[in-house]
């Protein structure tokens, strides 16, 4: 193999990046979009000791030019560290012409005792600004249980500025504590081109991220989470220690433009690409849970009708269908038959078939293959002790941990014989899969500290806090991303939602193992507008699923605007369907027909843009698509709860300003009509509505280039 050089560059069609090795540590020294550079300060710091039958022993890094690599579209710098005999792995590739560009450290150990190592950032950067420059951070928050008022954060970045984001599965933040972000943030210059950089984490346990400028230094970090700490991971003989995958682009334009790139680049890089090759991707789905938990065999199949009568695709039954928590197998009361006969009327009426599971629940029932906690086995996988009179929730245990890897050999079963026995589609799981702390010493994962732990309760579940916490979360995360590539691997087509209680669970190392998302674990349509503007930011919009819950819709103005808002990405109804009037049952018909053949190939396909403030209800918001291969696009208008707002102008995006454009106004609040996109852009798009709470669907299409003699038809002279 030829010898690696000290130093490498790596670009996209957005990013270039420049890397140096240095003989004891690499670092990436500059980020560059066309003729503007940052530059790096910060050597990347790679761990300086370690733990071997608990002594410190300190490790001294040297650069491998020979076991190293570099080519257009990856650069390895390796480091070996003699004793303990360790070897680190500083990895950059480039998956795609477009976007940013990624990176991982591993440690592998090669020594013959088990080794201890402290935290090592997937990523450290010191970038070298200027007292003059004028920076905003943009970064957005997760739709965990309701979206916040705020939801999405544009901030100046100032002397002395300090922020932390952090992620993980659970999302439900403690008096006080900020709300769980998307591991994304966007720094940019706050100027007419708003040049910038950004940085994201593909992992889904506990992670953090870091910005803090000071005089002339804008400095953070990447990577998992060091508290509550000291981090500490056990590497065994053999065995490689992985940094969170994440990346860094370089960008300009603001939140949309950037977002335009980084949504294509996670779905041609992270997700699964069979998906995609469905036209129909993303589905019009009904969900059960508009019922709750009574579902049974009479209404899954009353369901499946009426499902099949309005063009929808899917039926997927949530949760109330099984024997109990941890018992995933058809309640006979409720489903004497089985799944099987739901699973073969839905598909012989062509709609495929979905089911909600919480896979990794134990609870009480006995039943032969019930994940029961009084199981000696089973209670060895828990997270921590119950006592006695712990009883579980209606659709809620307490959480295995997966990281366990009899757990985990366990759960690549079940959730593979739910799939098969239940002729699944799809397979929903909700819940807090991922564990993220944990009592167990013979668990992979570090032990806990008992001078430093914490055990609480949050709606019937007992959590546990300490040092381990988040190497507890990084074992349990890459069995979740196990199970998950098991799934896909053995049923190829299946087709896998992550719920995680509504949101909490939206991260790019989830996007890479699963489907599509739940956003929000609240379904009006405000709520749902919120949840899908604020993801919509950072993830592909067809897989971005808002539910459309029942909502007070005196008028048929009303009940479009409510369904509606849960059409701009991955539509899920969940009410009952058959409680509809006729009218609305043949305008909820027509909205799942518009929704298939108009706006799906634009929620795949098309650039997106936020044309209004984030929606409050009350004012009037609006989202624009637009495909430039196409040159078509659509715009939803929504017109707020003041009803004697009855006009708004929304400011078009993303056209050219010497086209032409054709609007249609999909129910006729005005005529059709051909406008210059420089208008559009620049005098706006006027739309009048003179309902509260409704909106409207207004479709563009450029028209071609007029030619002198279509020019002079058009007025009125010879052809």
């Amino acid at each position: 193999m030829a010898v690696a050089q000290t130093t490498a560059t790596l670009e996209t069609a957005e990013t270039q990046l420049r890397f140096e090795a240095g003989p004891n540590a690499p670092r990436l020294s500059s980020l560059q979009n066309g003729t503007l550079a940052w530059k790096n300060r910060a050597a990347e710091t790679l761990i300086p000791a370690a733990e071997i039958a608990g002594r410190s022993v300190p490790v001294e890094w040297k650069f491998n030019p020979a076991a190293s690599h570099t080519d257009k579209s990856l650069v390895r710098f390796v480091y070996d560290a003699a004793s303990p005999h360790l070897r680190l792995t500083w990895e950059w590739q480039v998956r795609s012409g477009h976007g940013p560009i990624e990176h991982q450290i591993r440690i592998e150990n090669r020594d013959s005792p088990e080794v201890w190592l402290p935290l090592e950032n997937s990523f450290v950067f010191d970038w070298q600004t200027s007292a003059q420059d004028k920076l905003e951070q943009f970064y957005v928050e997760k739709g965990a249980d309701t979206p916040s008022a705020a939801g999405t954060h544009l901030v100046s970045v100032h002397d002395g500025y300090e922020w932390e984001g952090t992620s993980s599965t659970y999302a439900h933040p403690r008096s006080g504590e900020a709300r769980e972000i998307i591991p994304y943030f966007l720094v940019e210059r706050a100027d007419g081109a708003q040049s910038g950089w950004y940085v994201g984490i593909e992992f889904s346990g506990r992670t953090h991220l870091t910005l803090a400028r000071k005089g002339e230094s804008l400095h953070g970090e990447v990577g998992l989470n060091p508290n509550p700490g000291p981090f500490r991971t056990r590497l065994k003989p053999g065995e490689v220690f992985e940094t969170p995958r994440m990346f860094v682009g370089a960008t300009s334009g603001g939140p949309d433009a950037t977002a335009n790139v980084l949504r294509r680049w996670v779905r041609d890089v992270l997700t699964n690409q069979d998906a995609w090759k469905d036209p129909h991707y993303p589905l019009a789905v009904n969900n059960s849970w508009g019922g709750g938990m009574a579902v049974n065999e009479e209404i899954a199949l009353r369901m499946i009708r009426d499902s099949a009568e309005l063009g929808l695709e899917m039926f997927h039954i949530d949760a109330g269908w099984f024997r109990g928590v941890g018992d995933w197998y058809p309640d006979p009361k409720k489903f004497p038959h089985g799944l099987q006969p739901i699973a073969d009327d839905a598909h012989a009426r062509g709609l495929k078939f979905g089911l909600w599971v919480d896979w990794t629940q134990a609870a009480l029932d006995t039943e032969p293959g019930a994940l029961n906690i009084r199981d000696p086995e089973v209670r060895g996988w828990l997270t921590t002790d119950l006592p006695a009179a712990w009883k579980p929730e209606e659709f809620k245990g307490q959480t295995i941990d997966i990281g366990a890897p009899k757990a985990k050999a366990w759960a690549l079963r079940e959730t593979d014989r739910i799939v098969t026995d239940y002729k699944l589609d799809m397979l929903e799981h909700d819940g807090y899969l991922v564990a993220q702390g944990c009592d167990a010493s013979d668990h992979p994962h570090a032990a806990p500290d008992p001078l430093n732990k914490c055990t609480y309760r949050d709606a019937g579940s007992i959590f546990v806090r300490s040092s381990n916490s988040t190497d507890v979360s990084y074992y349990a995360a890459r069995a979740y991303y196990d199970v998950q590539s098991n799934l896909h691997r053995q049923h190829p087509g299946l087709l896998l939602e992550i719920c995680n209680d509504g949101g909490r669970m939206i991260d790019f190392g989830s996007a890479a193992h699963g489907d599509y998302f739940s956003i929000t674990d609240t379904y009006d349509p405000l709520s749902n507008r919120r949840a899908f503007y604020d993801t919509s930011f950072v993830l592909p919009t067809a897989m971005l699923e808002t539910y459309v819950e029942r909502w007070p819709a005196p008028e048929i103005e009303n009940f479009r605007y409510m369904l509606r808002s849960g059409m701009m990405g991955w539509l899920t109804i969940m009410l009952d369907t058959t409680a509809w009037d006729e009218q609305q049952h043949a305008a909820a018909k027509e909205e799942f027909q518009l929704y298939k053949s108009q706006l799906r190939p634009l929620i795949r396909d098309a650039n997106l843009y936020h044309i209004s403030e984030r929606p409050d209800g009350v004012r009037w918001d609006g989202m624009e698509y637009f495909d430039p291969q196409t040159r078509r696009g659509v715009v939803y208008a929504f017109h707020g709860s003041i009803e004697t707002e009855a006009e708004h102008k929304f400011f078009l995006r993303g056209l050219q300003a010497a086209s032409r454009y054709q609007l249609r106004f999909h129910d006729h609040s005005a005529s059709d009509q051909i406008v210059a996109g420089d208008e559009l852009m620049k005098t706006g798009l006027g739309v009048r509505l003179p309902f509260a709470n409704s909106s409207e669907i207004i479709f563009l299409e450029e028209l071609p280039a007029q030619t002198p003699s279509s020019q002079a038809a058009a007025n009125g002279g010879p052809a």
